[in-house]
């Protein structure tokens, strides 16, 4: 009897169930992250009377959420990459991976140049994981490429 996955072309055959899955929970995980860092973030700014202050004790809860999305970053990394390799998904997903990664931690040394290099480097952040995340739930991300 001959196996019938083995007759499949490979461009047919969706990429493992789990490799999917575990890359769909990693990018929402960490795009959740990115939320919960941005709104930290704004509960370091308040207003007295008519002027926008800095108190920067509540920084704290901000930098941890942030440590926390750079380890996510580096395991949606490497789910990207057993996506790509092993399970013979888009090779683009781990570049992006890579990219969100590198802008993460990143972002602490652009913080020593100014929240004006800060902010903008979060947005596009936030807008990447987002986009990966659409792009993660939906239905071409099950379709093998090789």
């Amino acid at each position: 009897m001959q196996d019938i996955s083995s007759t499949t072309p490979t461009a047919t055959r969706p990429v493992a169930a789990g490799l999917v899955y575990t890359l769909r929970v990693l990018i929402l995980v960490h795009a959740v992250s990115l939320i919960v860092a941005a709104a930290m973030a704004g509960s370091s700014f308040a207003y007295q009377g008519e002027a926008l202050t800095f108190d920067n004790t509540a920084t704290e809860p901000h930098v941890m959420v942030g440590m926390v999305s750079h380890l996510l970053s580096l395991l949606q990394l490497i789910a990207a990459i057993l996506y790509w390799r092993p399970g013979r998904g888009a090779g683009w997903p781990a570049l992006v991976s890579l990219l969100l990664l590198v802008m993460s931690i990143g972002q602490h040394f652009l913080l020593a140049v100014g929240i004006n290099a800060h902010l903008p480097n979060g947005v596009l952040l936030f807008g990447l994981s987002l986009w990966l995340t659409v792009w993660s739930w939906s239905q071409r991300a099950t379709v093998r490429h090789g």
